[in-house]
């Protein structure tokens, strides 16, 4: 399930995002019982998506959540389209904005990045949120402010940053997609990882018996690469995601810094990457 931002009224969505007075909704007949707030409705959608997915917010759901019926939270969000902008946005606001750059541009990147991951397993909801239509909402804005803040350190030209932060984003996002699916394949299927592939490893074996003949280089990095020892924290493909996370990130983070290299006259100094 892919969702798109702006579905709704994108300018009633706007206003409510960026807390324009007067954004609320106003409808005719007798309205809420007072003490609700948008701020209360986003957050009990979060509370919903992270516990169920993002599937099982509904403005009936919310409702429940907050002690109203779905109706009444009308006065104050126009529509669920308009409760998932928010909630996106809203849930960005977590991360950190504050990174030090005296350690070099590298180490904040990589800090940033981590953050980022992290924030993903813990909304993995968010991941279905498509980057093709940003939100606009003032967090989203500052994550991207933030990112930006540390790549023009590396004084590369704003052309070139552009298409980095994007390659950054998209990478961080479907890493921590394969940790999100891991999770939720175990969950619904009630079989591990472990589980899933010692069944189908004995049994590849006497249906492909020329495996190793037909793709021996996928062979010879199975065998040079090994099998981790068991870690009874973490499924095995959630360890080996984050393992590929960290494997990846250190390539992307060189290929800047090859760039910061390729882009600067061979007199000058390069900035700080630590």
């Amino acid at each position: 399930m892919v969702v798109f931002a702006g579905q709704g009224d994108f300018r009633r969505s706007l206003a409510l995002l960026w807390r324009t007075p007067g954004a609320e909704v106003t409808r005719t007949g007798p309205g809420p019982r007072p003490g609700l707030s948008v701020d209360e409705i986003v957050d009990a959608g979060i509370a919903i998506a992270d516990a169920s997915g993002i599937s099982a917010v509904s403005m009936r759901e919310v409702g429940k959540r907050v002690g109203r019926t779905g109706m009444a939270l009308y006065t104050y969000v126009p529509s669920k389209d308009e409760l998932i902008d928010l909630m996106y946005d809203r849930s960005l606001a977590e991360l950190p904005t504050d990174y030090d750059l005296e350690a070099g541009w590298r180490a904040a990147l990589s800090a940033w990045m981590h953050d980022y991951w992290a924030f993903c397993q813990r909304h993995p909801w968010t991941l279905q949120v498509s980057q093709a239509r940003p939100v606009l909402g003032p967090h989203e804005n500052r994550m991207l402010e933030t990112v930006l803040r540390i790549l023009f350190a590396t004084e590369l030209s704003a052309g070139v940053l552009r298409r980095v932060v994007g390659t950054l984003i998209n990478y961080v996002r479907g890493a921590a997609q394969t940790v999100v699916d891991s999770r939720q394949a175990a969950a619904a299927t009630g079989v591990t990882d472990e589980e899933w592939w010692t069944a189908r490893s004995a049994a590849f074996a006497d249906v492909v018996p020329d495996f190793a003949e037909r793709f021996p280089t996928v062979m010879r990095l199975a065998r040079e690469a090994g099998t981790p020892p068991p870690d009874p924290e973490r499924s095995y493909l959630e360890r080996e995601a984050t393992e590929t996370f960290d494997a990846g990130l250190a390539v992307l983070l060189d290929g800047v810094e090859a760039t910061v290299r390729k882009n600067r006259p061979l007199d000058a100094p390069l900035p700080n990457s630590a």
